[in-house]
């Protein structure tokens, strides 16, 4: 567990009363101090920031206080450029990483500056087309090494499984193209895990890309002014899981910058990153209620939220902390499937947990879900996706996204028309 939550069980029940369960609750604060360590890591380079990838708490008011800490965001679709739009992050402080992508995307982000991050060679004349002809001066791919890069995992895949990305050989004919296009200036990336927490891999995942842009250099004379190492950074979902140690990790990475980076004539080149899990995951909890139990062949417990709300662990067997608040101290006496109401048998948040004795009404606190929880969530079964709230610095709270209502889900469907159908 990666964090401790920030309220006592009194404060848990007051809120409560005012914004019923379930709900996902963030603290600003936190997130904060965790961002200004992250940047303070990584000062050690010349030109360093994170792009805050949107994709894992797509809210503008997280977005908001990101900014006001130096970030970017990394985006992958429309509704997430315009999300960056609005919380007052810009031009190239917004990378656009996405696969598949249409052309109305790629002309929005064109046309506000942003960094197009393409993922295949065949979408340079598709961008180009996409733009009427004209071309971005700032151009960047991702880049897949493949089987050169040992690791990956259930989410992402091994790197020569995974959609994403060009092979080396498709990146150095792929920047030559674009220089013929008129690019002027060039940017390299690479994600090749998601939920890492051995250090020592993103180091070399640099040491990797470097040599890459030591190569480009010497012999297409093509200059990399930035690298974005991914995403990837991990958190200790369970409690005998470490954090990353993001100082060794800059320490890593520049020791490679220098006796790489620095003789090859690259000096300064931007170190970016995209991370989301390791900048809010730790200080996010989704907050629900005990209301029914069960005793069959299990024990199990019924929670008022479900897979909708998130899906992490259904989807991959995640594990999230568990704890009943009030009872933290209480012994864990009782072994518990604690699940939600979604017509799926992977609808779990915890599978034969060791609890203590949990009650109807019984609040209970789900962990580590400040990234990639409420922003997963689905509307199968007619479910209602849950909302948010933001503990200021100052104690208070701010709903930041109401949880979703029935008109909410009818908005879409023409409930009028249907009853003249035939």
């Amino acid at each position: 567990m990666s964090s401790d939550f920030p309220l006592s069980h009194e404060q848990l029940c007051e809120l409560v009363k005012k914004f019923p369960t379930p709900f996902y609750l963030y603290d600003e604060n936190a997130i904060r101090e965790n961002m200004r360590y992250f940047t303070k890591a990584f000062s050690i380079f010349p030109r360093f920031r994170e792009h805050f990838a949107v994709k894992a708490l797509p809210n503008p008011y997280i977005l908001k206080i990101l900014a006001e800490e130096g970030c970017g965001t990394d985006c992958s679709s429309l509704p997430e450029l315009i999300l960056s739009d609005a919380a007052g992050i810009e031009g190239e402080k917004v990378m656009f990483t996405s696969n598949e992508t249409p052309a109305a995307e790629f002309q929005y982000a064109y046309e506000h500056g942003n960094i197009c991050n393409l993922d295949d060679i065949t979408h340079i004349p598709f961008l180009k087309e996409s733009l009427g002809g004209k071309f971005p001066e700032l151009i960047c791919f991702r880049y897949n090494p493949g089987p050169l890069k040992k690791g990956g995992n259930a989410i992402i895949g091994k790197p020569e499984e995974a959609k994403y990305g060009l092979t080396r050989e498709q990146l150095f004919e792929a920047y030559q193209k674009c220089r013929a296009l008129g690019a002027k200036r060039f940017g390299l990336h690479t994600m090749v895990a998601s939920n890492e927490l051995n250090p020592e891999f993103f180091i070399d995942t640099a040491k990797i890309v470097f040599e890459l842009c030591v190569t480009l250099k010497k012999e297409y004379d093509i200059r990399i002014e930035f690298v974005d190492l991914g995403g990837g950074v991990g958190i200790p979902y369970k409690p005998d899981q470490k954090k990353v140690d993001l100082d060794y990790v800059a320490k890593g990475i520049r020791a490679l910058y220098d006796s790489m980076i620095v003789p090859a004539g690259l000096d300064p080149l931007g170190i970016y990153w995209e991370c989301g899990r390791p900048i809010t995951g730790p200080y996010g909890w989704l907050i629900t209620t005990a209301i029914h139990e069960k005793h069959i062949y299990r024990d199990y417990i019924g929670v008022d939220a479900c897979m909708a709300d998130l899906m992490r662990p259904g989807m991959y067997g995640a594990y999230h902390e568990v704890t009943v608040s009030g009872k933290e101290n209480a012994p864990k006496d009782q072994v518990y499937d604690v699940v939600g109401s979604l017509c799926e048998n992977c609808d779990k948040f915890a599978v034969q947990r060791p609890l203590p004795k949990i009650e109807r009404g019984d609040i209970v606190i789900i962990h580590d879900a400040g990234a990639h929880g409420r922003a997963m969530g689905f509307n199968y079964n007619g479910k209602l996706r849950c909302g948010e709230i933001l503990m200021r610095p100052d104690g208070t709270f701010k709903e930041i996204r109401r949880r979703e209502t029935i008109d909410d889900y009818f908005a879409t469907l023409d409930m009028q028309g249907v009853k003249s159908f035939s």
